[in-house]
């Protein structure tokens, strides 16, 4: 499946919310859209990077409106190191 990467600035999340998030990504949980978390990086001033796989871009911006959260730019991730 294809990898999607995405950034929100000012989006400060509980830190149970992080350990849920930790929790699903571990587990490899994917949601009814598709996705599953496969990496977030944050940090205190609420600069989130989400890196999800998933079938397509449409799915990525469900998974998020589903979580509450606004999306703005998704790209597309070809490779990782």
């Amino acid at each position: 499946m294809p990898k999607f990467m995405d950034v929100h600035e000012g989006l400060k999340r509980p830190q149970n919310a992080i350990e849920k998030f930790r929790e699903e990504t571990k587990a490899g949980t994917r949601n009814q859209f598709g996705v599953a978390q496969l990496e977030l990086s944050h940090n205190e001033e609420g600069h989130v990077f989400c890196l999800l796989d998933g079938p397509d871009e449409e799915a990525v911006r469900k998974h998020h409106e589903a979580l509450g959260v606004t999306c703005g730019d998704v790209t597309q991730v070809n490779s990782l190191l």
